[in-house]
């Protein structure tokens, strides 16, 4: 036994010293950092919760949140929908009581402890009032007027947008310094992360306040500044608009998929178009390009556009770039034909289709790329929650330890390198971020302080 110990042992050490045992052991780390409270406990701790919009969104986070805070409220306009919203907290604690997690008695007293409501009548007690409604800064404008006029003044309001600039949201506020973002990720009972976004007038009271409910919510949080797309949904619009172009320039959905899942993506490129919403995905898209312009978003935005007019919206909708059938069990999902014939509408005539590796790296770094850009313009507040708000936001490749991680690893000269010759090819989407630029020319790195 003594040999086979001695074995283990030094297979052991070998294993340990791998870049992806630094990599996970990175990731352990800044998790463990990203659990803790580093702007103070607040000194009033909201009790009392109030979600607007009982959507997909709504229904999760006050299924995170019903265990945790004496009153949850769940809003919206009409019965119909609330009911809906009920259904959804109530599945997921089902499937708790089915696997045996949660007695059906303790489903059944959390169900009944939920308040839903169509007006604003027991908003007067409320200290946080999450909002998750659809994507329109007019609605949400109105919304935290009618908030504002129902709530104390002690009273957070939060919203859940993915995109639209907490600032631009701020302005219908009379009460800017208790305004913050909270963007969650779907599913919200399962995904992790919680992307807190502060602007110049957000107090440090209400970002401690913040935090606190996000951790209280067993979530992952980071605290991000304001601008197009915070963080997450910034790197994300990178990392799809290489996807999209890829696939103009004739790569199969099925093939870009097993591509991304190779490289260590959870999921694959064209499947994670589809679980954010392809009409989410072009809003996103749209705004980034008036902000970005072309740099952020390579691919023709009319394929995007297409497939939303064509209710093509995603899983959500049953289809997507891929058709959802509930009898579909394992193995790859069909392309939808309405899809394709979308892409083969706008493929790049005679362009011959990447090969395997240069779709990887070409989505990847652009994916790292911005996520430095978002560092050097302090979007972010260091490279830890930088690595932490893409694992655990997006499934950044937990392999090889988030973009910063890798930067250190592969090497930021490296990184240029690869980068230029990308470039020299496609264009100045490819142009390396000047933080990168300036850690290649020190020597310095990322993880290192």
């Amino acid at each position: 036994p003594s040999t086979g110990y001695a074995r283990e042992c030094e297979n052991f050490g070998d294993l340990a010293m791998t870049d992806e045992s630094k990599a996970l052991q990175s990731i352990f780390f800044g998790k463990q950092a990203c659990e803790k409270n580093h702007y103070g406990k607040p000194a009033r701790m909201p009790q009392n919760m109030a979600v607007l919009g009982a959507g997909l969104m709504g229904a999760g986070v006050a299924t995170v949140s019903l265990d945790k805070f004496p009153k949850v409220i769940l809003k919206d306009v009409s019965d119909t929908a609330l009911s809906r919203g009920e259904d959804m907290v109530r599945d997921v604690f089902q499937k708790k009581v089915k696997r045996k997690k949660m007695s059906q008695f303790d489903c059944d007293k959390l169900m009944s402890s939920l308040h839903t409501e169509v007006d604003y009548s027991s908003f007067k007690d409320v200290d946080i009032v999450i909002e998750a409604v659809f994507e329109d800064i007019n609605l949400k404008h109105r919304i935290i007027k009618e908030v504002e006029a129902a709530t104390p003044d002690h009273c957070i309001f939060a919203s859940n947008t993915s995109a639209l600039p907490i600032s631009d949201l701020a302005k219908a506020s009379v009460r800017p310094e208790n305004f913050i973002g909270m963007h969650y990720f779907s599913p919200v009972d399962k995904m992790p992360l919680l992307e807190i976004i502060t602007t110049d007038q957000t107090s440090k009271e209400t970002t401690a306040a913040a935090v606190e409910v996000g951790l209280k919510q067993k979530k992952t949080v980071i605290v991000v500044k304001d601008g197009p797309g915070f963080y997450t949904t910034r790197v994300i619009g990178a990392l799809m608009g290489e996807a999209f172009a890829c696939i103009q320039e004739g790569t199969s959905p099925t093939d870009l998929d097993k591509l991304f899942v190779k490289f260590g993506w959870p999921v694959g490129g064209a499947t994670l178009v589809d679980e954010v919403g392809i009409d989410v995905a072009y809003k996103v898209t749209k705004y980034f390009l008036e902000v970005f312009g072309e740099r952020i978003s390579a691919g023709d935005p009319r394929v995007i556009e297409e497939l939303v007019e064509a209710g093509c919206l995603g899983r959500k909708s049953g289809k997507g770039i891929f058709l959802y059938r509930s009898s579909t069990k394992g193995g790859a999902r069909p392309v939808n034909p309405v899809a394709q014939k979308i892409m083969d509408k706008y493929k790049k005539e005679g362009q011959v289709a990447p090969n395997g590796e240069d779709v990887q790296w070409r989505t990847y770094l652009r994916s790292v790329n911005e996520a430095a850009l978002c560092l050097q313009e302090d979007i972010i507040a260091n490279p830890v929650d930088g690595n932490i708000g893409l694992i655990f936001g997006i499934g950044h490749c937990p392999q090889r330890g988030g973009p910063f991680q890798f930067l250190d690893t592969y090497g930021a000269q490296a990184f240029v390198d690869k980068m230029r010759g990308y470039e020299d090819s496609l264009g100045f989407r490819f142009e390396p971020a000047q933080i990168v630029l300036d850690y290649a020319k020190s020597g310095k790195k990322f993880m290192s302080g």
